[in-house]
């Protein structure tokens, strides 16, 4: 792991933790009494989302090796930086956890499965189908790491010692948004070589794979009636996907291929900005309530 990877692990993590100071144990037992919303988050990541992007691809002309990045995308489930976005989006971010720490146990069949169907059942990827492994210590070491250790240690911290996790809190969420932000900015800074105008079209169908991915989770929550505060989170789950994971398939599985890694990558740049965007509205149409 390079040392730019260790330190945006560590912002991760320190968001995760800045998160959980603000949750209580009370907040997962009211999840885990009504299990309704948990399966409302997982039906968009592993059936509306895949099934969808399958359908697109069969449609459009694209490259091969697009069309394969972009299934690969879908098939991958969300990431812990969904939590955040959930909690400064003002949704359930309890509900947020349950929902990323499930697709991570499920994501160790569901990817695999959902990836190799769907890109046998494309003509045009066919010739991209590989036996396609996921190493599950990877994926539950990055759990621990990223999710379960900050949360754990976030929860005993509001909970032994809430005179100073209370002056803590603000100060520190805000440092790890402003370090996410930096990384984001370096990375544009680094791969600026490839933000030409011939980018254009594939960060277009970024955009528009990941505004199907909130929309379906918008949908889901919708017929399945949810609360408002636990449809924020459902919907972020559903299009925040794990492009960390991807890339790291990518890299693996296909030698880094060039136009599935800008394609990943750019989905990694772009929910995020989608993620806060919507956290933002959130937050302004609740001011807005409260005037």
């Amino acid at each position: 792991m390079s040392l730019q990877q260790i330190l945006l692990s560590l912002v991760l993590a320190t968001m995760v933790f800045s998160v959980a100071l603000e949750l209580r144990l009370e907040d997962f037992r009211r999840v885990a009494q009504t299990p309704k919303a948990v399966i409302c988050g997982l039906i968009p990541q592993f059936i509306l989302l895949p099934v969808g992007t399958w359908l697109a691809t069969l449609w459009l002309d694209l490259p091969p090796n697009i069309e394969a990045a972009m299934i690969l995308v879908a098939a991958c489930p969300g990431g812990s930086l969904s939590n955040v976005v959930t909690h400064l989006g003002r949704g359930n971010t309890a509900l947020s956890v349950s929902i990323s720490a499930v697709a991570s146990v499920i994501a160790l069949f569901a990817t695999p499965f959902n990836f190799s169907w769907m890109i046998a059942a494309n003509p045009s990827t066919a010739a991209w189908l590989q036996q396609l492994s996921i190493d599950a210590s990877g994926i539950w070491l990055s759990l621990l790491i990223l999710l379960g250790l900050p949360l754990s240690l976030g929860l005993w911290a509001s909970h032994r010692m809430p005179l100073i996790t209370q002056r803590i809190r603000k100060p520190l969420g805000n440092f790890a948004i402003a370090a996410l932000l930096a990384f984001i900015v370096a990375g544009l800074i680094k791969e600026r070589q490839l933000l030409t105008l011939g980018l254009l079209p594939t960060l277009l169908l970024v955009v528009l794979h990941n505004a199907s991915g909130l929309f379906l989770g918008w949908l889901t929550s919708w017929v399945m009636r949810v609360s408002e505060y636990d449809r924020r989170a459902v919907v972020i789950e559903g299009g925040m996907q794990n492009s960390g994971l991807a890339l790291g398939i990518i890299a693996v599985q296909f030698n880094s291929d060039l136009g599935m890694v800008t394609l990943a990558s750019l989905w990694g740049i772009w929910h995020i900005i989608s993620g806060m965007g919507l956290a933002y509205y959130w937050r302004r149409k609740d001011a807005r309530l409260v005037d």
